[in-house]
């Protein structure tokens, strides 16, 4: 009976969580705070679930220590955050420069009330620290005193720089726009974070104490991996169209040296001081979907439009996606920028359905209307000149960009006013005339004029040679089709090799010799990201798809190596199972790095916010990816003994070796991110739906371990299709919360 009241309580916590996060889609993030995770019966159903779940080990006399400790570190982390529900505080005070107060403001059932603060706090300076030569800001803070009584402390508070005065701590959150006041945050929770704490570190320590248990299950399954037998039974036209080469005719633009030469320049993109060849890829990409158009470079695509612009707005370089616009205004497979200007039907053809859109008209006819319509103003602001921030000007030790359009500095000298107005208009002049060894000569001296005007804005030379040679070559786009390719045929020589009795050596060496090769590819590409953007590359969707290809080659290499070194007959390792593994790896990397072509996916380098920047959120991301690659795995294995049921009982020995260490580093993750999220803005846990889909993963991932209590997942048939849609969790907290959801922590 007591059984079952765990069950039963464990799921209904379960379907409420992830309800609650539908709901808050709907009725917004307020509301559920106060209607759903701040009602009483909320905290009641946890309470519930923790007594009966006391009760139940109680009943069952466990006496493994690191298993209480394990358990009791839920029950500790509840009640640390029933206490900070019942006695925290929580505020938010607005202060102008050289403004004093002594109270805050507290939001308390959709109403602002005013506190007292037990002294008087100042501020006596804010500044906005940027990244150099952008308005993209690095840092923000404020430099405060605290008056109280006859004492005075000076402080300053920043993004990852909190400070504490008498179990108050206070936390940069925003700022006006004229840069003159700021907005701070306040938190005193004395009594919820010192326990809350305290069941993090049981956590973590009965986490990593399970894997390393002489006597736990993990180290059983370990030695079971290395001795079970291996069973080596096996039972049971689209029409051509001519390219846009063999299409394309010759068109007017640079040769391809100088347009080269050209993207060595440094522009102002994205936010970011970058070559111009960064920027010409990216427009280039998002006319036609590749980083060419035909046998023309990005650079001589980017300096076509700028210098022959009518002629290259005639070119069909647009390409037009499938779907109801497509077809109801009969457009090609691609499309020149002209063709959707036409007299006869009113002018811009697409304005009609653009208007429609924001209206509210939001459904896939008019949502590609308007991804066309992006598109087109990237050609038209191009002709402009507006995205052509190449002509840094720096004015006391302060350097701003600027492009041939931009109103100029009234501080600026005349002659280079004059320099920046006329010297496209030369360049223009002596490209149209075919003199290109003089269009490489003002390229030269725009070079030189760069270097001499941009302070300290300018990338470093070695992140200028990392990002030309990451723009150089398409890293995911090969990866993605190289390993989808080569799980393929691994997972073919798999099934030869379960047929025939008998190993292919060289065939598996080889593709052991390719996978190591692809890993290191990957490798590279994440390493010319960091150097290029100065941080660890999980700061977007794009980053974290690539991260986790790597860690699940990662992790199959280590498999690998492992039974290579200790066993080589072991079932998944070795000459026969070593493929199988090798086809996990592959199929498994190769689908992350198709997932990060997705549109939704954005593969800019970019300055992340400074709330961002701290070394505790890399490795919470790290961890949590890392967790994520070994559930996939176990989603493969799961696959694959439906595929070949004679396999299934070795196969969910592999996969509950990845569930472990999964759990423990999913565990990890989760509440090492609850610390960076208490001292980054002063709340270790806010229900976003992230953090909520995480802990449903967790848990629902949880129940298979627990095979004492329920023995029907020691059977490999049932705990494979157990982990088959355990795995929709895991799909839900990453994509169904980034792209539907949303949420603080959303990517998209």
């Amino acid at each position: 009976m007591l059984k079952k009241a765990c069950i039963a309580l464990y799921i209904l916590t379960i379907i409420v969580m992830a309800a609650i996060t539908i709901v808050e889609k709907y009725q917004g993030s307020d509301y559920v705070s106060t209607y759903c995770y701040g009602a009483w019966w909320f905290s009641l159903l946890w309470a519930l679930l923790a007594a009966a779940a006391i009760l139940y080990i109680i009943q069952r006399r466990m006496r493994r220590w690191w298993l209480i400790t394990l358990h009791a570190s839920f029950v500790i982390i509840l009640l640390g955050a029933l206490l900070t529900h019942l006695t925290a505080q929580r505020g938010m005070v607005h202060l102008r420069v050289g403004e004093k107060t002594n109270s805050y403001l507290v939001m308390k059932n959709g109403e602002t009330h005013q506190r007292i603060l037990p002294f008087v706090l100042v501020l006596n300076d804010f500044h906005i620290d940027y990244h150099p030569g952008t308005q993209a800001a690095a840092d923000y803070a404020s430099q405060l005193s605290i008056i109280d009584g006859d004492k005075r402390c000076d402080f300053t508070v920043s993004m990852n720089n909190i400070y504490s005065y008498n179990d108050i701590r206070f936390y940069q959150t925003s700022y006006d726009p004229d840069g003159r006041g700021s907005v701070l945050s306040l938190n005193s929770d004395p009594y919820g974070i010192p326990i809350t704490y305290t069941g993090y570190a049981l956590l973590f320590f009965s986490l990593i104490y399970m894997l390393i248990d002489p006597r736990g299950t993990f180290r059983r399954l370990l030695l079971i991996f290395l001795v079970f037998p291996f069973s080596y039974a096996y039972s049971a036209p689209n029409k051509h169209h001519p390219s846009l080469v063999e299409q394309q005719k010759e068109i007017h633009t640079l040769p391809k040296e100088v347009a080269e030469q050209l993207g060595e320049l440094y522009i102002l993109y994205n936010e970011r001081i970058c070559p111009l060849q960064t920027y010409a890829i990216d427009f280039t990409q998002k006319l036609c979907g590749k980083s060419h158009y035909g046998n023309y470079t990005a650079e001589q695509v980017l300096t076509g439009f700028i210098f022959w612009g009518d002629e290259w707005s005639n070119e069909p370089i647009i390409r037009i996606k499938g779907g109801d616009l497509k077809s109801t205004l009969e457009l090609p497979n691609h499309a020149s920028a002209n063709s959707f200007f036409i007299e006869a039907m009113g002018g811009y053809i697409l304005g009609p359905h653009i208007e429609q859109y924001y209206q509210g008209n939001h459904d896939g006819f008019h949502k590609q209307a308007i991804d066309i319509d992006d598109r087109l103003n990237l050609i038209m602001e191009l002709r402009r000149g507006s995205p052509l921030k190449i002509f840094p000007w720096t004015n006391n030790s302060q350097t701003e960009w600027l492009a041939p359009t931009d109103g100029l500095p009234t501080d600026m000298p005349d002659n280079h006013r004059q320099y920046i107005a006329n010297v496209f208009t030369i360049l223009y002049q002596e490209a149209m005339a075919g003199n290109y060894d003089r269009v490489s000569d003002i390229i030269t001296k725009m070079q030189k004029y760069q270097m001499q005007n941009a302070g300290m804005s300018l990338p470093s030379k070695e992140k200028t040679i990392a990002e030309h040679l990451y723009n150089k070559v398409a890293f995911a786009t090969i990866l993605f089709m190289v390993n989808l390719t080569l799980g393929f045929i691994s997972f073919f020589f798999y099934l030869l090799q379960l047929k025939n009795g008998r190993s292919y050596t060289i065939i598996r060496m080889a593709l052991q010799s390719l996978f190591v090769l692809s890993m290191v590819t990957l490798s590279c590409c994440l390493a010319l990201r960091w150097i290029i953007c100065g941080r660890v590359p999980m700061g977007n969707g794009y980053e974290s798809m690539l991260t986790m290809a790597w860690f699940v080659m990662l992790i199959i290499l280590l498999f690998l190596t492992h039974n290579t070194y200790h066993n080589s007959q072991s079932p998944l390792g070795g000459q026969k199972g070593g493929v199988l593994l090798l086809s996990f790896g592959y199929l498994l990397s190769g689908f992350f790095l198709l997932v990060s072509h997705i549109n939704q996916m954005d593969p800019q380098i970019s300055h992340i916010m400074p709330v961002l920047n701290s070394p505790l959120l890399s490795i919470h991301v790290g961890i949590i990816m890392m967790a994520y690659a070994l559930l996939a795995l176990t989603f493969i294995c799961a696959l694959v003994a439906f595929l070949l049921p004679r396999e299934a009982e070795v196969l969910a020995v592999l996969s509950r070796i990845f569930l472990y260490p999964a759990l423990t580093t999913l565990g990890l993750g989760i509440f090492i991110g609850a610390i960076w999220a208490n001292i980054s803005w002063g709340t270790y846990w806010s229900w976003d739906p992230k953090e909520t889909w995480a802990l449903i993963t967790l848990m629902v991932y949880a129940v298979v371990v627990h095979t004492q209590s329920l023995p029907v997942f020691r059977k490999p048939r049932v705990y494979h299709a157990y982990m088959l849609l355990a795995f929709l969790t895991l799909l839900m907290t990453y994509f169904g919360v980034n792209y539907f959801l949303g949420g603080m922590h959303s990517y998209a």
